[in-house]
């Protein structure tokens, strides 16, 4: 059965707001196998005003905790953000689970801001009903827990990193002479080489796809 990385693109992230934020662990909120292999979202609790000043437009948002700015360790957490109007402005609620198992403490100083980009994996019958879609086709949101919009195929790639070109027609995989990518970086203008890339059309051999959101006016 087909298994996919889904990568999203949101477009209108732009001027990203980065609000600091008390990041508390509750028990509340639940971490499982399908959260770890990102076949599910994470859940992550904030006031409706924190909500309204990130503006997530898809209700996805990164929690970054700093293990140590100076070496450029942290912890990112892509999490789905519900509103909870018991907390106050700065205080963000994720699965106690989690931040134990990624920094083991309860509680954490951090910074929060919607995501630009993020993923999540899907199997079986689901990545199913993507098999035989091609680059710019589009499939509804919902297929990986998001409303409200349409997700438009930027590309991909398959198990080997081959990347998946919109001028190569079919679920194919085949050497064509390259000037430029995907799947070909000229050193030099006019270098051409011939490169092994996969057609527009997703199969089983595809493990990761590209997507950007496209949103859908209610």
């Amino acid at each position: 059965m087909p298994d996919f990385k889904i990568v999203v693109s949101d477009p209108t992230a732009k001027n990203i707001r980065v609000i600091p934020v008390k990041v508390i662990g509750t028990p509340d909120l639940s971490y499982d196998e399908r959260h770890k292999e990102q076949r599910e979202f994470v859940l992550c609790k904030a006031n409706p005003k924190l909500i309204e000043m990130l503006n997530p437009a898809l209700g996805v948002v990164v929690i970054r905790i700093w293990k140590n700015k100076a070496n450029r360790e942290k912890v990112n957490i892509i999490a789905k953000i519900v509103k909870d109007a018991s907390l106050d402005l700065q205080t963000v609620f994720v699965p106690e689970a989690l931040l134990r198992e990624k920094l083991g403490v309860g509680e954490a100083i951090g910074e929060i801001f919607r995501a630009p980009a993020f993923q999540i994996r899907i199997s079986g019958a689901d990545a199913a009903k993507l098999i035989g879609l091609k680059i710019g086709d589009r499939f509804e949101g919902s297929l990986i827990g998001l409303s409200n919009v349409q997700l438009e195929i930027r590309g991909g790639s398959d198990l080997a990193g081959f990347p998946m070109r919109i001028d190569i027609a079919g679920p194919v995989k085949k050497y064509v002479l390259l000037s430029q990518g995907p799947g070909f970086k000229p050193r030099e203008d006019g270098e051409k080489r011939r490169k092994l890339v996969r057609g527009n059309t997703i199969s089983e051999d595809i493990v990761q796809i590209n997507t950007v959101a496209i949103f859908i006016k209610s």
